[in-house]
């Protein structure tokens, strides 16, 4: 894939109003999240405050949202991303074992609810891992977990080894019998150098890694050198971080949490962004 101008990370109200407008521009977008956009706004039963939807439900609203980016040819890219990456003039997103690259990139993938699992900061790079399709060939042979935020996980913890699934969801998942799946909580993960096990609510798993499968990773793991506060990332007016060419808009940047706030800032994050290449590109 070639790079493109502008990669969107999410879906929902704040992904969906910067591709559009970003498309309005003229500015080549990759759109990266669900097909279904956002689930979490589909189960709304009515939104009051949306201006001129008055009492919309949810469904229609996200019904509205795919209308509108079929009809601009916007598609959207469904894939897992794990890390976004400066790269100087260009970042460098690795997504679902393989690296995309944009000239900026806007953060839009919702907030991360809930604190990390003990031992999870610690042990990141060290047997914790966000990505099972990249880093299955470092466990081959070996006995891993693999904690399951949905089917979206289910479809990747089909990975070299022996496996134990632990969903996070209400669902019963649906995997292979190769895979064993254990209802217990996870409730930290320790090692000394490296992962030896994964303690449950019912007792202690020794393992070699953890896969942590959540539909979104923490700004601050997600984005080296990303200034954060709160598990929220850092932006001004513009929808600007810390670093040059990336921004962020919607839930991710804090409350309040509403879809005409998540709105308006993708719009603003995606003005931003495209004026950020025009004036690259006068530099040249």
């Amino acid at each position: 894939m070639e790079r493109v101008d502008i990669a969107i990370i999410g879906t929902g109200p704040a992904g969906v109003s910067a591709a559009i407008t970003a498309k309005m521009r003229n500015k080549s977008v990759l759109l990266i999240g669900s097909r279904e956009l956002s689930e979490k706004m589909s189960k709304a039963h009515q939104i009051l405050n949306y201006p001129g939807l008055p009492e919309v439900s949810g469904a229609d609203l996200v019904a509205g949202y795919k209308k509108q980016l079929a009809g601009l040819g916007i598609e959207v890219t469904e894939k897992r991303v794990n890390a976004v990456y400066a790269m100087g003039d260009y970042f460098g997103i690795q997504a679902s074992g393989e690296i995309l690259e944009a000239s900026t990139v806007i953060l839009a993938a919702g907030i991360v609810m809930g604190k990390p699992f003990p031992g999870e900061n610690k042990l990141l790079g060290s047997g914790v891992s966000y990505c099972a399709t990249c880093d299955a060939q470092f466990f081959r042979g070996k006995e891993v977990a693999v904690i399951g935020y949905g089917r979206e996980a289910e479809q990747e913890a089909e990975i070299v080894g022996k496996v134990h699934y632990f969903p996070m969801g209400k669902e019963e998942p649906q995997l292979s019998d190769a895979v064993e799946v254990v209802h217990e909580r996870p409730k930290a993960i320790t090692g000394t150098q490296t992962v030896s096990a994964l303690e449950t609510d019912a007792g202690s798993h020794p393992v070699d890694g953890v896969f942590i499968l959540r539909d979104a990773i923490a700004p601050s793991q997600l984005v080296p050198g990303l200034a954060t506060e709160e598990n929220h990332v850092k932006v001004n007016l513009q929808m600007e971080t810390n670093l040059p060419g990336l921004f962020a808009c919607g839930d991710i940047t804090g409350k309040p949490y509403q879809y005409i706030k998540a709105a308006g800032q993708g719009n603003v994050a995606a003005l931003s962004a495209a004026e950020y290449l025009d004036k690259k590109k006068r530099e040249i």
